[in-house]
């Protein structure tokens, strides 16, 4: 059992929209993300998400309202709800998700990580 420093993750990369993996347990990922402007539509057909918010400020829209998360704040989005991530100015966001989760969801374009660094 070793302890994960969630700073010292974070700021070893400065890449946004490119999560990376920092532990794992019963088939989950926790993933430390670094986001800034807006992100694609999409959703997780088999998989629920959530967000964590570590620093900064996170819109989530939805097709029918959006929220807003402020560090210290998290939104779980439940499997095959469409969202868009977007964030004004860079924001460090943790995420649970099982393994193996894309984080463009149904969508295979340039931004999608289909195996994340592990760090």
């Amino acid at each position: 059992m070793n302890v994960i420093d969630i700073r010292e993750k974070l700021n070893s990369f400065k890449q946004h929209w490119s999560p990376k993996v920092i532990a794992e347990l019963n088939g989950q990922h926790v993933k430390v993300v670094k986001l800034l402007g807006e992100f694609d539509w999409h959703f997780h057909e088999h998989e629920d998400e959530l967000f964590w918010v570590i620093r900064g400020t996170l819109v989530l829209h939805f097709r029918d309202k959006s929220v807003e998360l402020k560090s210290g704040q998290m939104c779980v989005i439940p499997k095959t709800v469409e969202h868009k991530p977007v964030a004004k100015e860079e924001c460090e966001v943790i995420l649970f998700e099982p393994a193996g989760t894309l984080n463009t969801g149904n969508l295979d374009n340039e931004r999608t990580v289909s195996k994340p660094e592990e760090i």
